[in-house]
């Protein structure tokens, strides 16, 4: 189980493992805000993102807008896999709509490019969705 504090702090904290060694859990950064009202969910781990990306996420929102209005949540997880120099960055973005919720993944290099790729597939989705 996991101490209270952990989620209220984002510190790393020390925990137990069945065969009793110390072992860290990894940094979660979790950030909420509820922008044109819309709840907005960024997670990521050992990750702290920049308000360049935020202002994306916001900018991704908007142009998602345009296309359905009633997004009522969107869920955004960065993360990066791999060692070394052959790191990939991965974008996962989940839109929150009346119905089945639309899902997005991209690999790559960077953030914001990443954040407009998902953007693009989740609106061909929700296009989709309304034919």
């Amino acid at each position: 189980m996991d101490p209270p504090f952990a989620e209220k702090t984002n510190l790393p904290y020390l925990r137990v493992i069945s065969i009793g060694i110390f072992t860290f859990n990894p940094f979660f950064m979790n950030y909420t805000e509820n922008y044109r009202g819309v709840k907005i969910d960024v997670q990521t781990i050992d990750l702290d993102i920049s308000q360049t990306v935020q202002e994306e996420i916001r900018n991704c929102l908007d142009k998602m807008i345009k296309f359905t209005p009633e997004i009522n949540a969107l869920d955004v997880y960065f993360k990066l896999e791999g060692k070394g120099g052959a790191t990939n960055s991965i974008v996962s973005m989940r839109v929150g709509v009346p119905g089945p919720d639309v899902f997005a993944e991209e690999k790559g290099e960077h953030w914001v490019p990443l954040l407009k790729a998902v953007t693009d597939k989740n609106i061909r989705q929700l296009q989709k969705a309304k034919a």
